[in-house]
């Protein structure tokens, strides 16, 4: 299913998120690309699995096109085996705010202490509720990309 993304991203300040969260996944994510014009992911998310295709982002950061199919799991265990260096690992948590839902990912492994929170909008100025534990927006920040945490961690800033 394709459709335009449009988020933005933070730094979370405490973890009373957790408190409110209605849900906690455990996420396993590699590249099989990582070109700035197009990221192709492969990932494991509880019991499904997806491949993703997502596009260059706007000037903001703020967009982008992205293309995503269910998968069996075994293929994508496949596929993580040949993706390139640095696996990612995460739990997500999916916390109701307003009308709206963030998703805060408490990475884990070489980016453990790294906590971001998303929020996917319809449209870039959508207005948001932003809770008490929402900290500094890092939206179009290169280094919180997924993609590129797997090449610099966190731990190595």
């Amino acid at each position: 299913m394709e459709h335009l993304e449009i988020e933005r991203k933070f730094l979370i300040l405490s973890d009373t998120f957790k408190k409110e969260a209605y849900q906690k996944d455990r996420l396993v994510q590699g590249y099989l690309n990582t070109h700035p014009d197009r990221t192709v992911r492969v990932r494991i998310m509880n019991h499904e699995a997806f491949i993703t295709v997502k596009g260059p982002t706007n000037t903001a950061g703020t967009s982008r096109f992205e293309w995503e199919i269910n998968i069996p799991v075994e293929e994508a265990t496949n596929l993580i085996d040949l993706c390139e260096t640095g696996i990612l690992e995460k739990y997500r948590y999916r916390v109701p705010v307003g009308r709206h839902i963030f998703e805060v990912d408490e990475f884990l492994g070489e980016n453990k202490g790294l906590i971001v929170a998303e929020i996917e909008l319809q449209h870039e100025n959508e207005p948001f509720e932003k809770p008490n534990w929402l900290g500094k927006e890092v939206t179009g920040d290169k280094r919180y990309y997924n993609s590129a945490l797997t090449k610099k961690p966190f731990t190595t800033w």
